[in-house]
């Protein structure tokens, strides 16, 4: 049985309609939150929200790299339920390559889409946030925002640019009540993942995240149990990025 801790709010979550961002969408739903899928997968969004149910789940077309687009969504979220109170800027794309290697155009797609798509969403949120008196924002960032990815350049520079963005927005909107975190997964098992070979000999843990660990800490970000956290960049990948766990004890 669910706590509904969110019971009375409202959440618009980006790239909601499979992976984390549908497993995030469900737990919030589950724990009494009003949510809105944005997602350019229409099909898939549109069936999720039916799924959870028309009263507590609504389905937007949502490109994070149109900034019109973010507009939309805010406003259809309002309109259809009220208010905006939580935001998670969770849809995003990783590209490969170095300096070298990457393509320009890769380049571009993935900072369009992983930290210009997270900055629209902030944009278009805030106001809506501040006549609810308040609200949370969860960026989606990836421990490539807190340390060097071998060649992952451009993702590794969107996601940093997400950890950077955070902290500046928490400190500009802190006096909105509107607070500002991220949160930095390892490896986890989602269906974008499912091809990669991975060892994890470089987690303490030994193993990756369920995706459910990731949504746990979501709703924790949205409701009122973090009231006090805003500017925290958050690592949830088994202790991956607490050292180097390769290194011989010898």
């Amino acid at each position: 049985m669910m706590s509904e801790k969110l019971e009375g709010k409202v959440a618009l979550i980006s790239g909601a309609a499979s992976g984390m961002g549908e497993s995030h969408a469900r737990r919030l739903a589950e724990e009494g939150a009003k949510v809105v899928l944005g997602d350019i997968a229409d099909k898939e969004g549109q069936a999720l929200a039916e799924e959870i149910g028309a009263d507590k789940a609504l389905f937007v077309h949502l490109n994070v790299a149109d900034y019109d687009s973010w507009v939309s969504a805010v406003e259809e979220t309002v309109k259809k339920f009220g208010s905006l109170d939580i935001l998670v800027n969770n849809a995003g794309i990783f590209t490969r390559g170095n300096a070298v290697d990457a393509t320009v155009e890769d380049w571009q797609k993935t900072i369009d889409i992983d930290l210009t798509g997270a900055f629209y969403g902030i944009k278009a949120s805030v106001p809506a946030m501040r006549e609810a008196g308040g609200g949370s924002i969860i960026n989606i960032s990836s421990i490539a925002g807190l340390v060097g990815f071998k060649n992952r350049l451009a993702y590794a520079a969107a996601k940093w640019g997400v950890h950077g963005m955070t902290k500046t927005s928490a400190l500009d909107f802190g006096p909105d009540i509107i607070r500002v975190n991220s949160v930095h997964p390892g490896s986890v098992r989602t269906p974008l993942t499912a091809g990669l070979k991975r060892g994890f000999g470089q987690i303490p843990l030994g193993r990756d995240a369920d995706v459910s660990e990731i949504s746990n800490l979501i709703v924790f970000l949205a409701s009122d149990d973090s009231a006090f956290i805003s500017g925290a960049n958050i690592a949830i990948d088994g202790g991956e990025t607490a050292g180097n766990n390769l290194r011989e004890d010898s």
